[in-house]
């Protein structure tokens, strides 16, 4: 008897989430694909990897050197310093070849933060003389990188938010607390950038430590969009045998987050596990009722329009739409 009970409140919970989404989304879902790394199922596939270009202003160099990732997110960009001139001769080029939009990140310095201000300048060319979309990955920015980035007129600053002290002492090696990453949250939003915090959930070596805090902290400064993410355990990082979180903890997650934000776009983005669990997760966020997801598990796109979703294709990030 209490399984049954555990079942239908599971189900509860669920169709509450999908008509949350359907009262303020309709049916559409989106499926992106980044140019970040090849992706091909036998329902999607990147069309055009150039059309959404990832730069790293610093190559593979990162000061943090953090346990899940060991710049390995880093590799699939476009090296800044390998190309003669600037941050915008280089968005020139991408552009001629097709590019609609860029995402410019980074290694993070001592302090966390991404070193964007000095191609300030370059991004606001970008933006008013080749008309691009513009994405950046901000690290822990501090209030003049936050005061800048509104001068640019950016589609999106997107942020990890860590919940706990712990997690960034022991993960990220950064000698900052919490509430470090609310203040960058509110001078974003004070300078009226668009923000798309990101959520990792297992990221304290599987374990979910903080997430809820984050996920308070996002929903005091509202945000463009919110992206959950999954640990994905890399091989050469510390984290490469540990084990992410389990579906249960990942689809109430998933829920609580859609009845948070319950007008916001909330996506499932790149990073989660592979394999049958990247499956299941995929179908957890349809369940939840996200608005979308990067890179989605071969079926998923057919188990979205067998829920009754009728899916768009967009070669970009979760939440970029042209």
């Amino acid at each position: 008897m209490p399984e049954l009970i555990q079942i239908a409140e599971s189900m509860s919970v669920t169709t509450e989430c999908l008509e949350i989404r359907r009262a303020n989304f309709g049916d559409a879902i989106t499926f992106h694909a980044p140019g970040l790394r090849r992706y091909k199922t036998d329902e999607f596939e990147t069309q055009n990897a150039i059309e959404f270009a990832s730069i790293s202003v610093t190559g593979t160099a990162c000061a943090l050197g953090c346990e899940h990732c060991k710049t390995n997110v880093l590799h699939g960009m476009a090296d800044l310093r390998q190309h003669d001139g600037s941050l915008f001769d280089l968005c020139a080029d991408l552009a001629s070849k097709g590019a609609r939009g860029v995402l410019i990140s980074g290694g993070s310095d001592k302090r966390g933060r991404v070193p964007l201000l000095a191609h300030v300048p370059d991004m606001i060319r970008v933006r008013k003389e080749l008309g691009l979309a513009i994405r950046v990955h901000t690290g822990l920015p501090d209030e003049e990188t936050c005061a800048a980035l509104g001068e640019v007129g950016i589609d999106g600053a997107m942020i990890d938010i860590i919940g706990h002290r712990d997690t960034m002492r022991e993960v990220y090696h950064l000698d900052s607390d919490p509430e470090d990453y609310e203040n960058s949250l509110a001078w974003l939003e004070q300078n009226k950038v668009p923000t798309i915090p990101h959520i990792i959930l297992g990221l304290h070596f599987g374990k979910m430590l903080g997430e809820e805090n984050a996920l308070d902290m996002i929903i005091r400064h509202p945000p463009k969009t919110l992206v959950l993410v999954v640990l994905m355990p890399l091989t050469g990082t510390p984290m490469m045998g540990v084990t992410p979180p389990s579906l249960e903890e990942i689809g109430a997650f998933f829920e609580r987050s859609r009845k948070a934000l319950p007008s916001t776009p909330v996506m499932l983005g790149c990073a989660r596990p592979l394999g049958n669990l990247k499956l299941e997760i995929d179908r957890l966020a349809i369940n939840a009722g996200l608005n979308g997801i990067a890179y989605p598990a071969n079926g998923i796109v057919e188990y979205a329009r067998q829920n009754g979703l009728q899916p768009k294709f967009i070669n970009a990030c979760c939440g970029v739409t042209w």
